[in-house]
């Protein structure tokens, strides 16, 4: 939503100062010009990342109409879902947690958590990390390395679109540049016509330039910023998880270990000890249900 009311106020205030100016917006409209700039970035796109490459960009893009993809409600469902699998594994064992996490789908426990199961990925790191941990085979340290090198991959694969959107932002204002050029060409060879149709074919040539500029630094550059808000916002949430999975592995309590994970969220999102206390009571009495 926010980005559909940035492109608005960018493209509203400039055509409203141009306007003002006594500008035509008809002008403005140069087909020609935004076949040169739109077809040079696309393909550039498609040489440096291939046809999956652009449908992940896309579909990157497309995820900024969605809303936010943490919350401060979601975040306190996280407590209350890492409390209860601790609360388990502290009462039945560990092994209590080997069919909830064997078969998350399945699970009466992680089903009391929607939003959580809605999250692909984060279920997939919490409950591979789980089963390393029931193994016993890996000390924290390593877990701890395990973890971050998950993290990591996964933050590099997501940042792609990101790169993407900036790299083609840095490279609009060149071929806005190259557009201009070539429309300068086309004025010389009209060099002896009238005032008129010179001064028509000079400011056609302008507008390519203008159109490089305006969609690298108002269209590209802004929504690669959103785009690695998003990645951002993603990787905390998980390295929310990182930290009660490494309090869990040391052998701390389960209030210790989503208070972990708890100093760890932003604080915009992060509910004070007394709402996160009173957030899991309940939790640790659903997970001996489940």
């Amino acid at each position: 939503m926010f980005v559909l009311i940035g492109l608005a106020v960018v493209f509203g205030s400039i055509l409203v100062g141009y306007t003002m100016h006594g500008g035509k917006v008809a002008l403005l409209i140069q087909i020609s010009e935004v076949i040169i700039i739109g077809g040079a970035a696309f393909g550039g796109v498609i040489m440096g990342n291939g046809i999956s490459g652009v449908q992940t960009l896309i579909k990157a893009v497309l995820g900024l109409l969605k809303p936010p993809p943490v919350s401060k409600d979601s975040y306190m469902e996280l407590l209350q879902m890492l409390f209860a699998m601790f609360t388990l594994a502290r009462k039945e064992g560990l092994l209590a947690l080997e069919r909830h996490v064997e078969n998350p789908e399945s699970s009466e426990l992680f089903a009391q958590y929607p939003s959580i199961m809605a999250n692909h990925h984060a279920m997939e790191f919490l409950c591979d990390t789980v089963k390393v941990i029931l193994t016993g085979a890996v000390g924290h340290y390593e877990l701890s390395d395990l973890m971050e090198i998950d993290l990591e991959t996964h933050k590099e694969e997501a940042m792609k679109p990101a790169n993407m959107l900036a790299k083609t932002g840095d490279a609009m204002p060149g071929f806005g540049i190259v557009a201009a050029v070539l429309g300068v060409v086309i004025t010389m060879q009209a060099i002896n016509g009238p005032p008129e149709q010179i001064g028509h074919k000079v400011a056609a040539a302008l507008v390519g330039t203008f159109m490089g500029v305006l969609l690298a630094y108002g269209v590209f550059q802004p929504l690669s910023q959103a785009v690695e808000g998003r990645v951002q916002a993603e990787e905390e949430y998980l390295q929310c998880i990182r930290h009660a999975l490494l309090s869990f592995a040391r052998g701390e309590s389960p209030i210790t270990c989503v208070e972990f994970a708890r100093r760890q969220i932003p604080p915009a999102y992060r509910p004070s000890f007394r709402e996160m206390e009173e957030g899991v009571k309940g939790s640790g009495r659903q997970a001996a249900a489940a």
